[in-house]
């Protein structure tokens, strides 16, 4: 067996890995999976979010249900956000982090309520970070106390995502989806199995996150195709994600960056809860300013700036691109790059180096689009 061979064998696959292969997606590695980048082109599966209904395969993502008596109270010490006031059906945006405040991963918490006297909760985490997150988890929790399941391989996980996606999934689904606010999320009926569906998504549009059956998941994915949902890929997951903001863990975020050098501030509750981990480093950084800060940028002409490009002022390298695209519904480039926080101010004028040159950026306000539609 070649090498490359050896490389292909140890990806993993989705459930849903036949279907794309029907639809002759092209597909690439991604964080030890075999992924569809794109089925028919990266602009028509961006804009068919952008005005109607895409269909995303993320079942590559982790998957944990955590259950007992004090678990609200335990994951407090892990995150810099208060969980304390999270009704059932109510969901928080947050990271984990590590002693220096750099963030492990960023994660959603579903807190699901309580039942005969343990508390609930279903988390979504990176693929790339999955065992690492499992593994950090568990070592700051008491095992004792706390059970945990990973539902990482035996569950599948869909994302119908746009301005027409709520009105494409009810057919399927048995419970009132327009009830579910932004941000919440319940266990209902799925082609008639039980799944979880949550109102979140990774896109800037209105949508639901689906978690079923590998079975269900095949069935509901050729349904939804059958409804008009265009199918979706990494390549517009991506482009899509930028031109709300959303940060890509690994790239615009990682274990050598804080929240509040992320521009994640608002998920950092410093007077509203008590001790967690890395509370001391964001204290610190509070008080005394952080030294660089996450800007969204505006490139000038055609010229799109990339991940690790290098960020100019006066001629002189001063910050680092982390993501970069041509934005399909703005119609001009933009970025996500660190810079000094003194050069960090809406309208600031800089370069971005591109093949030795430098093009001219202007920070601008983040996200780049809202949409209309929620």
């Amino acid at each position: 067996m070649t090498d490359s061979n050896q490389a292909e064998a140890a990806l993993s696959r989705t459930p849903l890995y036949p279907l794309h292969l029907e639809l002759k997606a092209r597909m690439v590695p991604f964080s030890g999976w075999e992924m569809p980048v794109q089925y028919s082109s990266i602009s028509q599966e961006h804009q068919a979010v952008r005005q109607q209904s895409g269909l995303f395969d993320i079942s590559h993502m982790g998957k944990f249900v955590l259950s007992g008596a004090d678990l609200i109270a335990q994951l407090q010490n892990l995150v810099p956000s208060d969980l304390s006031t999270l009704q059932p059906g109510e969901a928080q945006y947050t990271v984990l982090l590590n002693s220096e405040a750099g963030i492990v991963d960023d994660l959603i918490i579903y807190y699901q309520g309580e039942s005969a006297g343990e508390q609930k909760i279903t988390t979504i985490v990176n693929a790339a970070t999955t065992e690492k997150d499992k593994s950090w988890i568990l070592s700051h929790l008491n095992p004792s106390q706390i059970k945990f399941q990973d539902l990482s391989l035996s569950k599948a996980l869909i994302a119908v995502q746009g301005a027409t996606a709520v009105q494409s999934l009810q057919a399927f689904v048995q419970e009132d989806l327009a009830a579910v606010k932004r941000f919440g999320h319940l266990e209902g009926t799925v082609l008639g199995q039980p799944g979880f569906l949550a109102r979140t998504g990774y896109t800037g549009e209105d949508g639901f996150e689906v978690m079923v059956d590998p079975e269900v998941a095949a069935s509901l994915w050729r349904s939804l195709l059958q409804a008009g949902a265009v199918p979706c890929g990494l390549g517009a997951r991506d482009t899509l994600r930028l031109e709300a903001a959303m940060a890509l863990y690994g790239q615009d975020i990682n274990d050598a960056t804080t929240p509040l050098e992320a521009g994640l501030g608002w998920l950092v509750h410093l007077d509203r809860k008590g001790e967690f981990i890395g509370r001391s480093r964001l204290e610190q950084q509070k008080q005394a300013g952080v030294d660089r800060r996450l800007v969204g940028l505006q490139m000038a002409g055609r010229n799109i700036a990339r991940h690790d490009y290098p960020v100019l002022h006066n001629g002189e390298p001063v910050g680092i691109v982390t993501s970069g695209t041509l934005s399909q519904t703005l119609g001009y480039p933009i970025a996500l790059a660190y810079v000094p926080t003194a050069l960090a101010k809406l309208g600031q004028g800089l370069e971005v180096e591109i093949r030795g040159k430098g093009y001219p950026a202007t920070v601008v306000k983040r996200p780049f689009y809202k949409s209309p539609h929620f």
